[in-house]
């Protein structure tokens, strides 16, 4: 088994991922604590494209590889001090992973024992309870671009590059805010989204309040942990996922055309199943909602990626409809 690190052993919760491309999926900050399983058989055979990232910096805690190809990426991920393993067997790894679901596990490389990566696994502070949003999000605030039809805040809780970007490519003048901007900073723009991020849903105390109070007052639209604090912000549940949804080619019916959308996922909690009327989308692996509507408080939301940064394009039209409703409740 080969390795290259810079910090070993590093502890993390393991999932699978079976996306592309991969400098992508290690730079999204909803990935924060994660040891990232790649089930492709060969990684890094295409190289690095630094302007594809989806932040500044890495934040998986460890790639495991059955084989990674061309120093262009091995070394990009030396660089950051990523934990990277290849010459796993991950097929049986992924085997493990369906069955017992995402689980605690360390990646260690070098002369660490197994005493010793057994002993920080069960040490692991369970993803469960842990609030990860400040650890992501910008300090201070950002304007992102200046030029767009429509004056969009972005609460960052771990937001993604490609989210801003299209943002921009909709129309929108773009700001983005640290995840505890309070409601009377937020109330001056058209338009305010949520972002995606890593962790608990639950213990966001503050956030959730801050949402509740924007509910009627400003447009909203909710992204991943952005969806999951409006759905707790309406008086919806939210609980960890045995397995998690994490890939490009997750199935949501939406429930208003009977149209299926193939859709890009990365959570590993989600919105409890509801027949409410206002869940507007819904997973058809395990029925929990993948989107909200409340017409009447100008708020919506998806557990998925509309803006597809990797993955299919079927939802994409929805951050531009979102966009043209805002500038044009603007107008009015």
């Amino acid at each position: 088994m080969g390795g290259s690190a810079r910090r070993s052993p590093t502890d993390g919760s393991s999932t699978r991922h079976d996306g592309l491309p991969r400098a992508r999926v290690v730079t999204d900050p909803s990935f924060a604590e994660q040891l990232i399983c790649f089930t492709a058989p060969m990684v890094g055979n295409y190289g690095v494209t630094e302007g594809r990232s989806e932040s500044a910096g890495v934040h998986a805690r460890a790639v495991l590889m059955r084989e990674a190809r061309g120093p262009a990426w091995t070394d990009w991920l030396h660089e950051r001090g990523v934990v990277a393993l290849s010459g796993i067997d991950t097929r049986s790894l992924v085997l493990k992973l369906r069955e017992a679901g995402a689980m605690r596990a360390v990646a260690a490389t070098g002369g660490s024992s197994v005493e010793q990566a057994v002993t920080v696994a069960r040490e692991q502070q369970p993803m469960s309870g842990r609030a990860l949003a400040a650890e992501v999000s910008t300090p201070v605030p950002y304007v992102y671009s200046d030029v767009g039809r429509a004056r969009v805040a972005v609460v960052d809780y771990g937001c993604k590059r490609s989210i801003l970007r299209r943002l921009v490519g909709a129309g929108a003048a773009v700001t983005v805010v640290p995840h505890d901007a309070a409601a009377d900073e937020l109330l001056g723009y058209d338009g305010v989204l949520l972002s995606n991020g890593p962790g608990d849903p639950e213990p966001l105390v503050q956030e959730i309040a801050t949402v509740r109070s924007l509910l009627g007052r400003v447009p909203l639209l909710g992204i991943c942990l952005g969806h999951q604090l409006l759905a707790l912000a309406a008086g919806h549940a939210t609980y960890k996922l045995p397995f998690g949804h994490r890939g490009a080619n997750h199935p949501v019916l939406e429930r208003a055309t009977g149209r299926v959308l193939v859709t890009s996922q990365n959570h590993g909690f989600a919105v409890a199943p509801s027949d409410a009327r206002e869940a507007t989308h819904v997973s058809l692996y395990d029925g929990t909602v993948e989107g909200l509507a409340f017409p009447s408080e100008r708020a919506h939301s998806v557990q998925f990626h509309p803006e597809a940064g990797p993955g299919p394009h079927d939802a994409w039209p929805l951050l531009e409809r979102w966009v043209e409703g805002v500038a044009y409740a603007e107008a009015a």
